[in-house]
């Protein structure tokens, strides 16, 4: 059963938000606040969204509730790793992976 699958697409989903935020913040400093408010939102959606899916698909038996289990816990890695990345590099410095 490869439905728990479609959680990758969450994955890919999640930064892209954040990255049009930081496109348009640039060009304003007005709208910077309320577009990254709205950037914020819709990732907090994302991720939801990707915790609420397996949970979804286990209550209908499209999946089993240990395979859940396991999908939990990887969003939980992956979603992590992301907000570090994030953290470590988005700050704008001199180093960092915008210059790239």
């Amino acid at each position: 059963v490869y439905w728990p699958l479609f959680v990758l697409i969450f994955y890919f989903l999640c930064p892209i938000p954040h990255f049009i935020a930081r496109r348009v913040g640039e060009d304003s400093d007005a709208a910077s606040s309320a577009c990254r408010e709205l950037a914020y939102f819709f990732t907090t959606g994302i991720v939801v969204s990707a915790f609420g899916f397996p949970i979804i698909l286990a209550r209908v038996q499209a999946i089993k509730w240990g395979a859940c289990g396991l999908v939990l816990a990887g969003n939980a890695v992956i979603f992590l790793t992301i907000l570090g990345f994030f953290l470590v590099f988005g700050r704008g410095d001199d180093f960092s992976w915008e210059q790239w």
